[in-house]
């Protein structure tokens, strides 16, 4: 079976084509045949895409960015023409898996692509009008160049669609429940997959353990993961809730939006441009969203910065412990994303928090840049590991097991 997996973000598209052959699917992600990323703020009026394959071909191309649709047409072309082909004409594709990141209550699983699942996830835009729309982009251009393929969505909020009420309701009055206002989680997809993961590197039947997982990136958010499922989660009603982030703001007290929005130079629109594009690291710092720079600037003695990875250490410290609450042990903490792959202050820093718990992590194994290991000491009482998290390969079994699914 092939599948192309497109994976729309606001900023960038990603895309990647696996074969996956057999009656089983592979423990290990398999490497794709094909993958390429679009990046649409490279340069005013274009945007840049790199394609390269597991032959080792390669291609970059600056492309006039006018309309999204034509570059992504481009895009896809690449698979079918050139030196980066690796299939001779569409209809060689089984399925096409996109990561749509709201489903809202409807959508508890992965499901093919229907004119009522399009007309869902645009309505459901209103809650994350930085993805939905840019993942219905890509529904749609599959649609326009490519016709009648099937296509798969899979809900960033599934994983988290049975949380306990305790945790999914807000304690506003009973009418949101009513209206669907609820904290549904996002990055489900990644905690998903790192779920699965974590138990095979600790060599535990997934249903017997219990994991806060920490999706750290340029968004970010935690999961109390029991029984394979999650049971909390620190995102909430939109990606805007919980852990600052790198320019969103997470949590804050409410009664700040209340006094912001009655004085009169504010509106809806600006506070939710603040508390999204210049919050986070990028606003406490006042010199960006990226970890990496906010780390240079602490080593040059920049007191904003330093405040701002404090902030940031704080609360995510704090979310540990309330996951950790939540699930009432603790087999494995696990650190995927950006963040937290690639930065061992990060993990350090969050680990110290609790060692009274018996949490040791080996700092040798902490520093040299471990991929899907263990950096807990031997005589730790939490397992600590850092994965790689693998979204699309995710994506693409969510595909294999629906047309498994249809088939059968």
């Amino acid at each position: 079976m092939k599948i192309l997996v497109l994976n729309a973000g606001s900023s960038s598209q990603k895309s990647c084509v696996y074969e996956i052959t057999g009656n089983t699917l592979p423990e290990e992600p398999l490497k794709p045949l094909w993958e390429a990323k679009v990046d649409w703020t490279h340069q005013q009026g274009f945007a840049e895409l790199e394609v390269k394959t597991a032959k080792g071909e390669q291609l970059q191309e600056k492309i006039p960015a006018d309309s999204r649709t034509q570059v992504m047409a481009h895009m896809l072309d690449t698979l079918c023409k050139g030196s980066t082909q690796v299939i001779s004409q569409p209809s060689e594709i089984d399925v096409v898996g996109h990561r749509v990141v709201h489903g809202g209550q409807d959508y508890r699983e992965s499901v093919v692509i229907t004119e009522e699942v399009k007309q869902a996830i645009a309505h459901l835009a209103t809650l994350a009008p930085d993805h939905n729309p840019a993942n219905l982009e890509g529904i749609e251009a599959i649609e326009q160049h490519w016709g009648t393929l099937t296509q798969v969505a899979a809900f960033d909020t599934a994983f988290h669609s049975h949380l306990p009420d305790a945790a999914a309701i807000y304690p506003g009055p009973y009418e949101w429940v009513e209206q669907g206002i609820r904290r549904y989680g996002f990055h489900g997809i990644s905690h998903q997959y790192c779920a699965k993961r974590a138990s095979r590197i600790l060599g535990r039947d997934l249903a017997s353990v219990q994991l806060i997982n920490c999706h750290l990136g340029n968004g970010c958010s935690l999961a109390a993961i029991q029984n394979g499922r999650s049971i909390d989660t620190t995102m909430g009603f939109t990606p805007l809730d919980g852990l600052m982030m790198g320019s969103r703001s997470g949590a804050v007290d409410p009664g700040i939006l209340i006094h912001l929005l009655r004085q009169s130079d504010n509106s809806v629109d600006e506070l939710a441009k603040v508390l999204n594009k210049a919050s986070g690291l990028r606003g406490i710092s006042g010199i960006s969203n990226d970890m990496r720079e906010i780390r240079e600037a602490i080593s040059q003695g920049n007191s904003r910065a330093q405040l701002a990875w404090d902030i940031y250490v704080h609360r995510l410290r704090s979310y540990i412990g309330g996951m950790l609450a939540s699930l009432g042990g603790l087999d494995a903490l696990v650190f995927t994303g950006g963040v937290g792959e690639n930065n061992p202050e990060i993990r350090a820093a969050a680990c110290e928090a609790f060692a009274f718990l018996g949490l040791k992590v080996d700092h040798e194994k902490n520093a040299h840049k471990p991929v899907d290991i263990d950096i807990a000491t031997s005589d730790s009482s939490v397992r600590v590991l850092v994965i790689h998290t693998e979204e699309d390969w995710e994506i693409a079994c969510e595909c294999w097991l629906l047309l498994e699914k249809k088939s059968a």
